[in-house]
């Protein structure tokens, strides 16, 4: 039997199923994960206006499916798939008073907490006082033990935008911040996620319908994330699409029912939900 037209036909399927054009090497890896109709949820890599899948998380693979769709066609989810959260607590000057703590404060919330760059954020019917937090949100890219700091930055994969969203009237009254902080669909990121981005320098802004209501640059930050991939990674064992988040800056106010948050990190892109009332 002559094998040669069949293995022709399945490289030319092959040719066809592969990009159009070969990445450039200036372009930035930027990710997504995204959905269509509902169905699964699968991660992809942006090229131009188009979504072009990938076999797995990009931290574990670049291997492309040879699937891809338009950027249009695709609802996209919240691109972290996280085991752990770590937040970080009072780390920009302006967002406290008195002196500085000495080591990071950190807490942790539920998976579960995360939503997507065009869900709501639901507010339950219990809650009074919902707040919005401009943050930045980096994904750690390979298990992390006991990492210096000067070899932190080899475990940040990419970074993405965040509202950590806060019912302070249970932040207050609560033993811990689990419910305040972590209460399901709080926490909004998105909406990419973006290769070695320079997160010492980026401006972090928070509009509040509109109105630019936080801004400052992580460069301000009382401790940098790779000092916080270093401090974390000394008690605990941070794993491939484990996230840290920067802290908020500034004072924050209520949201409610209609209002619109966005987080803006600068030359990255900009994350947009909607408040809506939960039952």
């Amino acid at each position: 039997m002559n094998r040669l037209p069949i293995l022709l036909s399945i490289l030319a399927a092959a040719m066809i199923s592969a990009p159009a054009v070969a990445q450039d090497e200036a372009e930035p890896e930027i990710f997504v994960r995204y959905s269509q109709d509902g169905g699964e949820i699968s991660w992809g890599m942006l090229h131009g206006d188009q979504v072009w899948q990938l076999e797995g998380a990009p931290y574990d693979t670049m291997e492309h499916t040879g699937v891809w769709h338009e950027r249009g066609a695709v609802k996209l989810e919240a691109p972290a798939e996280p085991t752990q959260i770590f937040m970080t607590a009072f780390n920009f000057r302006s967002h406290i008073s008195g002196d500085p703590a000495e080591e990071p404060g950190m807490f942790i919330v539920p998976p579960s907490s995360l939503v997507g760059p065009e869900d709501p954020i639901v507010r339950p019917a219990e809650s009074r006082n919902l707040h919005y937090e401009a943050e930045m949100a980096i994904v750690i890219g390979k298990r992390a033990e006991n990492v210096a700091v000067e070899d932190a930055h080899e475990y940040i994969f990419g970074v993405t935008a965040g509202n950590d969203v806060s019912e302070r009237a249970w932040q207050a009254t609560d033993i811990q911040w689990v419910r305040a902080k972590g209460s399901r669909g709080f926490n909004a990121v998105g909406p990419v996620l973006y290769k070695d981005a320079d997160y010492k320098n980026i401006q972090i802004t928070g509009r509040h319908n509109g109105e630019v209501v936080q801004s400052e640059n992580s460069s301000d930050l009382l401790f940098g994330m790779e000092e916080m991939v270093s401090h974390i990674s000394r008690y605990i064992t941070l794993q491939p699409g484990d996230m840290i988040w920067s802290g908020t800056m500034g004072s924050t106010r209520a949201m409610v029912p209609g209002d619109v948050y966005e987080v803006e990190l600068s030359g990255i892109g900009v994350l947009r939900n909607e408040v809506v009332q939960g039952n």
